[in-house]
């Protein structure tokens, strides 16, 4: 609800401050008293564009701050959502400096227009009757229909599941691309792990085999030394160990003259104990060394594979190629993990579809079924307007697609006159007769959710008499659960109010200015006579106006 306004130093407006109520208010004046100028200061703080020529003084700034009531708006999400500081009592102001710059703020925190407008669309519908372009398209449409039939609630819990049904479509769809890719290069991978696995790779054992290898190769050499050792070690006569056992009987016989020769007989011993376990070993060695070709062959065959792994791969050790085939098996094994994944996510969207397509199905049907009604009430708003052979008709077709409000397409047709095919509105009913209906709608929907406050803008334009009257009346009645205004020119409409405010434009020194009067009762009366009959207002003029306000 629009509480109050305040504009300074805009277009012609010097300073104008007033205050508003929850009831009818009508708006009239003289053409080009500034009625549009209002209009125009509005449509700033809802987030229209600025200009710069609409600064009344140049060398001023311009400031337009509107008071809206919000508590019966359930705003406190979107101010959370937009890190804005929500009161009940709500502020916007909106300034355009000298050099062009426009700035908005609410409650005193900056926004950038986009934020503005959105918060604008909750609080504020001004609807002129060029401005039905709204009731023309497809989703108003199904709002209109989604009001009357109770849908809301369901509509909001569409709404939950259809965030999970596209998050796991999304997911359903990532996962599918990654196996698709995995899939292109599986046969590769499996054909490099299996070649892998048939190598039997085990860390360490390259250093291993090449050292069997040169055994292998070298093994009459190796042996012809292992015996020549042995020979020498052993000679009966010229022996190492023989002529070694004689000195250490030598020493062994000097033993007991000084303890420095049992020293060096000790030694002798460890040396000999040493050398003789060394040549038992050669001789191990010597008879466990043979000629095995196929071992050879064995061993040169695998160290050949694993070169040749190692040069594919580009590496230089069998730990790298073992990194390189759990890596590998990785790949491979996620294509299975992949496909598991997926069928579950598909199980988990079939159930996430049924649901939404009930749910889907329950707002189907409930449009449906509100139709009838829906048009009943319509025709017999519309029929008070003079327009007693009006025809409406809703084609509601279900899709496959979901839509953020359901799966249905729906178009409104329509006919003014009896016997005329109906047609889609936008193509077949005029300005005037948009006018009308939309205000049926915005009657009709009033008794059915919260509207923003509503300014009629002069939509009464070729109406006249009692229709005229009935709009009044209409509008009166809505105002019972909204906020309205209406600005007119008729003077049957600006009885109707609760409130009369004039637009008016007079001189001031070498300026113009436009200025918006509450008008008292006395003054209301002088103003729809002048309506009535002109500037020169007659007895049965005034006697008129006062039969119109009583």
């Amino acid at each position: 609800m629009l509480l109050s306004l305040s504009i300074k130093n805009y277009a012609l407006i010097e300073s104008l401050e007033i205050d508003f109520s929850n009831q009818f208010s009508v708006i009239t004046g003289e053409t080009g008293a500034g009625k549009s100028i209002l209009l125009g200061a509005l449509g700033l703080v809802l987030g229209n564009r600025a200009d710069l020529t609409s600064l009344k003084d140049k060398e001023q700034k311009c400031v337009i701050e509107a008071e809206f009531l919000l508590s019966n708006y359930n705003l406190q999400p979107f101010f959370e959502a937009n890190d804005l500081d929500y009161e009940d009592k709500t502020i916007i102001r909106r300034e355009i400096l000298p050099l062009g710059k426009s700035r908005a703020f609410v409650n005193d925190s900056p926004v950038n227009l986009q934020e503005l407008q959105k918060l604008g669309g909750f609080l504020l519908d001004i609807h002129s009757q060029n401005q039905t372009r709204e009731l023309t398209e497809e989703a108003y449409q199904l709002e209109i229909l989604d009001a009357v039939a109770s849908n809301l609630d369901t509509i909001t819990k569409y709404q939950t599941i259809l965030a999970r049904f596209k998050t796991k479509q999304r997911e359903l769809k990532k996962i599918t691309s990654e196996k698709e890719a995995l899939e292109k290069e599986h046969e590769y991978h499996s054909f490099l792990l299996t070649e892998l696995l048939n190598a039997n790779l085990i860390d360490g054992e390259q250093e291993v085999l090449e050292e069997e290898l040169e055994q292998l190769s070298n093994v009459e050499f190796i042996k012809e030394n292992f015996e020549r050792i042995l020979a020498i070690a052993n000679e009966e006569q010229v022996g190492v160990l023989v002529n070694l056992k004689e000195i250490k009987l030598a020493l062994q016989k000097n033993s007991p003259f000084a303890a420095s020769y049992t020293t060096l007989n000790e030694r002798l011993n460890s040396s000999l104990l040493e050398l003789e376990d060394i040549f038992e070993e050669c001789n191990q060695n010597n008879e466990n060394i043979l000629v095995n070709p196929e071992r050879l062959e064995f061993v040169n065959t695998k160290l050949q594979a694993i070169y040749n792994l190692q040069k594919k791969h580009q590496v230089d050790s069998i730990a790298q190629l073992l990194i390189i085939q759990n890596e590998l098996d990785n790949k491979v094994m996620k294509v299975d993990d992949l496909e598991f994944s997926i069928k579950k996510i598909q199980a988990e969207l079939q159930e996430v579809t049924k649901q939404i397509d009930e749910l889907a199905t329950t707002i189907s049907k409930n449009r449906i079924n509100a139709v009838p009604k829906l048009v009943d009430k319509i025709k017999y708003i519309l029929a008070q307007l003079g327009m007693a052979e009006a025809n409406f008709e809703f084609d509601i077709k279900n899709t496959v697609n979901y839509f953020p409000n359901g799966k249905d397409e729906a178009s409104l047709l329509f006919s003014a006159n009896k016997g005329t095919d109906l047609g889609l509105l936008k193509k077949v009913a005029s300005g005037g007769e948009m006018s009308r209906i939309m205000l049926a709608i915005k009657a009709i929907l009033a008794n059915y959710s919260k509207l923003p406050t509503i300014i009629f803008d002069e939509i009464d334009t070729g109406v006249s008499g009692e229709i005229a009257i009935k709009m009044g009346e209409i509008m009166k009645e809505m105002s019972k659960t909204m906020q309205v205004f209406a600005i007119t020119h008729l003077p049957q409409i600006a009885a109707k109010g609760n409130l009369h405010y004039k637009v008016v434009k007079r001189s001031q020194g070498e300026t113009t200015i436009s200025e918006l009067l509450l008008l008292t009762p006395e003054e209301r009366i002088q103003q729809i006579a002048e309506m009535l009959s002109g500037k020169d207002v007659s007895e049965s003029a005034l006697q008129h106006a006062k039969a119109l306000l009583n």
